[in-house]
C-alpha cells in the first residue's frame, strides 16, 4: 500500500485520484491500528478544508475514512479524538446514507427515479459496510467517558456547553421511561452505565458496557476484542474516579489515596497521577500530603445555597425591571406604569 501510493503521490496530476490514493492510504493506517501515521496524514493532506467540494464518491470514501479514524483512536483508548472523529457523522443522523451503505426513506421520496438509480451505483459492496450498531456504540461509549466527568465538574454551572447532544439526548430518553427494567438495546446499555458512573459506580458501569449481550454486538466484532475490552475497564475505572472526586469533594476533608486505590481497583501511582493532574488543571481544589499519601481538600467551591443565593444576585442585577411592581390605579404620582421602589 505504501508503494503505490507513493507512486501514486509522485506520477499523478489529477487532483481526483491522488485525493483516493491518500484516503485509502490513510484508511489502510487507520485499519491496521496505526493512528498516529493515519492522523498525520489527514492533517497534513488538509482535505477535511475542501472535501465539501469533492465528488460524492469521494466524499463516502472520506466519510469511511473518518469512521475508521474514529474507530482506531476507540481500540487505542484514545476517547476524545474517537469522539471527535466520529462527531459529524453521528450528529448528521444520517450515516448508513454517507457512508455509502443504503438510503434513507424520507431521502427516497424527494428523488426521482434516475437520481435513486444513480445514488444505488454509489453505495459500496454490503461485504465492505460498517457494522453501524459498533459505530454508534464506540461514539456513545466516549461521549460518555467525556461527558460524565466533565457534567459532575460543572453540575452548578448553568452555562455549561454539552459534549455531545446526541449523547444528552439518549440520556434524556432513558429519563421519560416510566418503567425501567433491565437494559435490552445498545442504547440503553449505555444510559444505565451513565447512570452508574455518575454515581461513581465503576462495577456497575463495567457490568453494563461489558456483559454477554454487548459481547455478541459489538466488542467481539473488534480485532483483539480482548485488548479492547480491557482498556474499556481501565478507562471506567479512572473516569469514574474523576467523577467520583468531583462529586464528593464537598462532603471530604480529606481522604486516602490508599482507599481510592482500593475502592477503583487502580494502583496507587495511578491514583497519584490522576489527581495531581486534576489539581494542576485546576478542576479539583486540593492538595497533596505526600507522607500520609491524603488529598486534602479545600473548601473554596461555593456551597449549593451560596451557588442558589449567586444565581439569584446575578439574575436581579441583569434584569432589574422585573421587581418593579405596578402601583394601584388612579391618577397621581401612584399610577398605572410606575414602579415600586425595589428595597424598602
Amino acid at each position: 500500500m505504501e508503494r503505490l501510493c507513493k507512486y501514486i503521490y509522485a506520477k499523478d496530476r489529477t487532483d481526483r485520484i491522488r485525493t483516493c490514493a491518500i484516503l485509502c492510504h490513510i484508511y489502510h493506517h487507520a485499519l491496521h491500528s496505526r493512528w498516529y501515521q493515519a492522523r498525520d496524514l489527514m492533517l497534513m493532506s488538509h482535505l477535511q478544508d475542501n472535501i465539501q467540494h469533492a465528488d460524492p464518491p469521494v466524499q463516502i470514501l472520506y466519510n469511511r475514512t473518518m469512521v475508521q479514524l474514529g474507530i482506531c483512536a476507540f481500540r487505542q483508548g484514545l476517547t476524545k479524538d474517537a469522539h471527535n472523529a466520529l462527531l459529524d457523522i453521528q450528529s448528521s443522523g444520517r450515516a448508513k446514507e454517507l457512508l455509502g451503505q443504503g438510503l434513507l426513506l424520507r431521502s427516497l421520496q424527494e428523488r426521482n427515479q434516475e437520481q435513486e438509480k444513480v445514488e444505488r451505483r454509489r453505495q459500496v459492496p454490503f461485504h465492505l459496510h460498517i457494522n453501524l450498531e459498533l459505530l454508534e456504540c464506540v461514539y456513545l461509549v466516549s461521549a460518555m467517558l467525556l461527558e460524565i466527568p466533565y457534567m459532575a465538574a460543572h453540575e452548578s454551572d448553568a452555562r455549561r456547553r454539552m459534549i455531545s447532544k446526541q449523547f444528552h439526548h439518549q440520556l434524556r430518553v432513558g429519563e421519560r421511561q416510566p418503567l425501567l427494567g433491565p437494559p435490552e438495546s445498545m442504547r440503553e446499555h449505555v444510559v444505565a452505565a451513565s447512570k452508574a458512573m455518575k454515581m461513581g459506580d465503576w462495577k456497575t458501569c463495567h457490568s453494563f458496557i461489558i456483559n454477554e449481550k454487548m459481547n455478541g454486538k459489538v466488542w467481539d466484532l473488534f480485532p483483539e476484542a480482548d485488548k479492547v475490552r480491557t482498556m474499556l475497564v481501565r478507562k471506567i475505572q479512572e473516569e469514574s474516579l474523576r467523577t467520583y472526586l468531583f462529586t464528593y469533594s464537598s462532603v471530604y476533608d480529606s481522604i486516602s489515596m490508599e482507599t481510592l486505590s482500593d475502592m477503583f481497583e487502580l494502583d496507587l501511582p495511578t491514583v497519584h497521577s490522576i489527581i495531581s493532574k486534576m489539581i494542576i488543571n485546576e478542576e479539583l481544589m486540593a492538595s497533596l500530603d505526600q507522607p500520609t499519601q491524603t488529598v486534602v481538600m479545600h473548601r473554596t467551591e461555593p456551597t449549593a445555597q451560596q451557588n442558589l443565593a449567586l444565581q439569584l444576585a446575578e439574575n436581579w442585577h441583569t434584569s432589574p425591571t422585573s421587581l418593579c411592581k405596578p402601583i394601584g390605579g388612579g391618577r397621581g404620582s401612584g399610577g398605572p406604569g410606575n414602579c415600586a421602589d425595589p428595597i424598602g
